[in-house]
């Protein structure tokens, strides 16, 4: 963000925001500090205002009745980074306020924040005020500062901005200061007599409780539960969840259910069902097993410490006698029961396996599955026969090269991964804080192969209890589990802890290795469990088949070597528990190459592509939050880190494609298609037809899998892979398909086509679309590359190619390449673009698809290196690339800046004057000036749309050429229809913190 002393003027910027949002709201405006209503609707959240205002601000003051854990973390990141004055005013009203979110508050009072007690009896104020050098601004209305009511619930909050002499600022100076003058600072002698006294409140109605408790909404489960304990003086060992429901599908369970059902009765003998960690696999199967009344059934698991709750799990879903239930583990042998559960270890015994019918269990459920192809696994199930065997299992991909989707014969009835898990409010939301690693002495960064000295300095542990301090929570005993880069590592650095305090207590760290035996793993756990311990510091032996429900802090202390690692190390706290609000995440980044895997992982995007990592990174920082209400924010120096390694790292690499295609391959049985990658979100599928001259090429020349096609056939692959699927509107697609179709169509034809789609096409756009398939107006080296048209044009009917259709009406393998790219792109204009729009603000376009999308010639795109007016579409592209490199000469280095979300300061080639026939164009808005724009050279050919803009304030200037001769150019402010989103113009600007 800009400095407050820079970012308005007082006579020009604001009392122009003024008239535009009081008086008369077609005045232009820089729109940077009028009147907003802020409803938590479309990206527009309370979060994003504050955190907006936050970062511009010299000074604050929040007076809010209601405040929660879950909303401070939200902000931690920003109120970490604040440097101001800040206050914050709450009382004890209703007893809403926890004491654990007292202690947050408390916590921030640490970073130099004013954290106050109001004396009002009845205190419920919503308000935010920010002051700067030259404004203030407020919002009020109805938000607290609550997760739900600062990102999630529908709110009425309006934010106003005045100058620092005027009266409403003046009424809200009067206001903070009452709240000053009326409340007392927050202490730790004020929250424990407030806990001693604290009473929950009361539990809603039977009816919401339920609702509540299928939707896991974990702060209401901690009401309900205390409430319970305090009625029926039971303490906190109720099992409050038998009490009020019975076990019953959710909306998420019922429909794999169904599922199940469906391959279960078509005759299939098995199946496999993929689930995040956390989200009820163990459940599921228990319904599963209900609803298909085996005979006989056995759970296999790899790891005996399960086993247990496994079995009461069962017991809780599908009743009946408990006699009915055994456990084959260990010294218990009790496989004659109906319910048979059993490692592996000791089911793989020769004297267990051969005393067991391999048609004993019609019925047997495997979790883990991903370890089917292990010997001790392969033994087990080669022996036994059931009717149907179910496998279970969070990361089904294997390094070893097993296939385990073939073994499960492609069958996989239900699968959600982290981030729609997220989204199903299945798990328990994170907040993800990512930091930067300390650096040595001479500024390298540590790594796994460093001297263990350098892992563990005084220096990088008081680094650690930092971070800890500050991310944690405060309110909360820590149960956490540290991830090390390596087994000494983990054992010195818990001994350096031990020695440490965490706000004025002891740590207690334990570190655990392979090498520990499964009795003292088992231990350790159950201490931490019990609040013995406060964390527990190992290497990679908690990555899967252990369950810590209440882990409420992941710290990952070592470089992310794969994402489907840092997954399952995610995993292991984001099991929903009784008293569990959320899941803090701290990882320490250091500056290493592979940093590109951590937004990989957390955002579960395998798409390959720089573009789409980039805008999921921006489009998370604007919005505030990602999928439910779990946050990811980097301090400026890890965010750095981890954006150098995308853009450093060949995402698209032989070597990640040929593995990506060949996970496909396994995953569904044969060569992948195009939208096979579409709808298992993984590779980018334009990435992969483009990689090569078609998709075929790139299958053969990968997987090895050859292809029967023409070269002609190829060719036409080649246009409609390059040209047609990377359109980024229907209008190609609709035309490809018709001509299919019928053989020719009119342009009227073609329109009513369009229409059908929800389209308004122009003329021009359809002549466009026409031009993409007979290369009509493209450069040279393009007609030259394919060789080939596939359609052509006459007295306004288009006619496709003959061969083009006799090959699609023939030959097989040439039609399901076809239809593959139709039906593909189709889905990826539907996912990705704006209908009714030829360009979608903060997308990524290239010179090329700027042409085509504006139906000007392609063939310019070699010389549209700056501008280019066309009064034939009236229409005037403009590309700037924002940071120049060294070797742009001088004549070309143009200052154009990114001033505000509204404004660019821009200039004209050199040369050029007010009187230039190009720039009167320009400047008079004779055309529509649409705006690209990228930080350098290095972010590749794609530049980010900003929107149409108009242009004001054109000057007569002056620049040097290399020998200091002055040169005429023109520069102007070009101002936005739309203020772009905060998030994009940080990433763009050269002060941001995403820079």
């Amino acid at each position: 963000m800009m400095s407050s002393s820079a970012d308005i003027s007082i006579t020009g910027g604001l009392s122009g925001d003024v008239t535009y949002g009081f008086l008369d709201g077609k005045k232009q405006s820089r729109r940077h500090h009028h009147p907003r209503v802020v409803l938590n609707a479309d990206g527009n959240t309370v979060l994003r205002i504050l955190r907006e205002e936050l970062a511009r601000c010299d000074e604050f003051i929040f007076s809010v009745a209601f405040v929660t854990p879950n909303a401070i973390a939200m902000l931690k990141h920003d109120l970490v980074e604040f440097s101001g004055r800040g206050t914050i005013v709450t009382s004890d009203y209703l007893g809403f306020n926890s004491p654990s979110a007292f202690s947050e508050l408390l916590n921030l009072a640490k970073l130099g924040i004013d954290v106050r007690i109001h004396n009002a009896d009845a205190f419920h104020p919503k308000g935010y005020i920010f002051k700067s050098a030259d404004v203030v601004t407020a919002m009020i209305g109805s938000s607290n500062l609550t997760g739900n009511a600062i990102v999630k619930n529908h709110e009425w909050n309006l934010k106003v901005t005045a100058a620092n002499d005027s009266d409403l600022a003046g009424q809200l100076a009067d206001l903070s200061g009452h709240q000053l003058t009326e409340s007392q600072s927050l202490s730790q002698e004020w929250i424990d007599l407030y806990a001693a006294q604290y009473t929950p409140p009361p539990p809603r109605k039977k009816i919401e409780i339920a609702k509540k408790i299928e939707q896991a909404d974990e702060q209401l489960i901690d009401e309900v539960a205390a409430g319970l304990s305090e009625s029926s003086g039971l303490g906190g060992d109720i099992n409050w969840a038998d009490q009020l429901l019975p076990i019953l599908p959710n909306q998420m369970q019922s429909e794999a259910l169904k599922e199940l059902e469906k391959v279960r009765l078509s005759g299939e003998s098995k199946a496999i069902v993929i689930s995040a960690t956390g989200t009820g696999k163990t459940i599921l199967s228990a319904l599963e097993v209900r609803a298909a009344h085996p005979e006989r059934f056995l759970f296999v698991v790899h790891r005996e410490q399960i086993l247990d709750k496994t079995i009461k799990e069962y017991r809780r879903v599908i009743g009946g006698d408990p006699e009915q239930f055994g456990k084959l583990a260990g010294a218990s042998k009790q496989c004659d029961r109906k319910y048979v559960f059993a490692t592996v270890q000791t089911l793989s015994q020769d004297l267990v396996l051969q005393a067991i019918e391999p048609d004993a269990f019609d019925y047997v459920i495997v979790d883990e599955a991903h370890r089917v192809g292990s010997p001790t696994y392969k033994k087990v199930l080669s022996h036994l026969q059931p009717s149907f065997l179910l496998g279970l299992t969070a990361t089904p991909e294997r390094s070893d090269g097993f296939n385990v989707f073939e073994f499960f014969h492609y069958n996989v009835p239900y699968e959600i991964r982290l981030n729609h898990a997220l989204e199903e409010n299945m798990l328990s939301p994170f907040h993800y804080y990512g930091i930067a690693d300390v650096t040595l002495d001479d500024e390298s960064i540590r790594d796994s192969s460093a001297d263990l000295s350098h892992l563990v300095t005084p220096d990088r542990v008081h680094h650690v209890i930092d971070a800890l301090a500050k991310y944690g929570q405060a309110g909360v005993s820590p149960k956490g589990l540290i991830f090390c880069s390596r087994k000494d590592e983990a054992t010195a650095l818990s001994a350096a802890l031990n020695q440490q305090q965490l706000r004025g207590k002891p740590l207690r760290t334990v570190s655990l290795s392979g090498e520990d035996s499964i009795e003292r793993r088992e231990r350790i756990v159950s201490q931490l469990e019990a609040g013995e311990l406060d964390y527990i510091l190992t290497v990679d032996i908690f990555n899967e088949g252990v369950d810590i429900p209440t882990v409420n802090q992941v710290v990952m202390l070592r470089q992310t070597q794969s994402a489907i690692v840092f997954v399952q190390q995610l995993g292991r706290g984001l099991r929903k528990a009784p008293m569990k609000d959320y899941l803090v995440v701290i990882d320490f980044i250091g500056n290493y190459a592979n940093n590109y895997m951590i937004p990989i992982a957390l955002f579960g995007d395998e798409s390959l592509n720089k573009e789409s990592l980039k805008e999921k990174l921006i489009a998370t920082e604007q919005a505030g939050v990602m999928a439910g209400l779990s946050s990811i924010r980097f301090d400026k120096i890890a965010q750095q880190r981890v954006l150098e390694s995308i853009r450093t790292t060949p995402l698209d690499s032989i070597q990640k494609l040929r593995g990506s295609m060949q996970a496909m391959q396994n995953r569904v049985g044969q060569a992948p298609r195009l939208f096979d990658f579409y709808r298992f979100e993984s590779v980018d599928p334009v990435l992969l037809a483009t990689k090569k001259e078609n998709y075929p090429t790139l299958v053969k020349s990968l997987l090895r899998i050859d292809h029967d096609l023409s070269r002609d056939e190829l060719r036409a692959l080649s246009l409609l892979s390059h040209e047609v699927l990377t359109s980024k509107r229907i209008h190609e697609f609709v035309l490809v398909r018709e001509l299919l179709s019928r053989e020719s169509i009119t342009l009227l034809e073609f329109e009513a086509a369009l229409r059908e789609q929800g389209e308004e096409p122009t003329k021009r756009q359809m002549l466009s679309a026409v031009e993409t398939l007979n290369l009509a107006n493209h450069a040279q080296v393009d007609q030259t590359r394919y060789g080939i048209q596939l359609a052509t044009i006459s007295n306004e009917t288009i006619y496709a190619d003959r061969g083009f259709i006799h090959a699609y009406r023939t030959h097989g393998s040439f039609t399901d390449e076809v239809d593959d790219i139709i039906q593909t792109g189709m889905a990826l204009v539907d996912d990705r673009y704006a209908r009714g729009h030829p360009f979608l603000v903060g997308g990524q376009y290239s010179r090329k698809e700027v042409t085509r999308l504006l139906g000007v010639p392609r063939k310019w795109t070699s010389t549209l290196y700056g501008y280019k007016v066309d009064m034939d579409s009236k229409t005037c592209p403009i590309f700037v690339t924002l940071h120049k490199s060294d070797d742009v000469s001088a004549s070309t280095a143009y200052q154009d800046e990114l001033v505000d979300p509204s404004h660019l300061r821009w200039f004209t080639r050199s040369r050029r004057t007010l009187r230039s026939d190009e720039v009167r164009r320009i400047v008079n808005n004779e055309v529509d000036l649409h705006v690209f724009v990228k930080k350098d050279d290095a972010e590749g050919t794609e530049f980010f749309y900003l929107g149409q803009a108009d242009s004001r304030n054109a000057e007569q200037a002056l620049m040097p050429d290399k020998n200091n001769v002055p040169l005429d150019v023109v520069t102007m402010d070009l101002h936005f229809e739309e203020a772009i989103d905060s998030a994009l113009y940080d990433y763009l600007s050269p002060n941001s913190d995403l820079t």
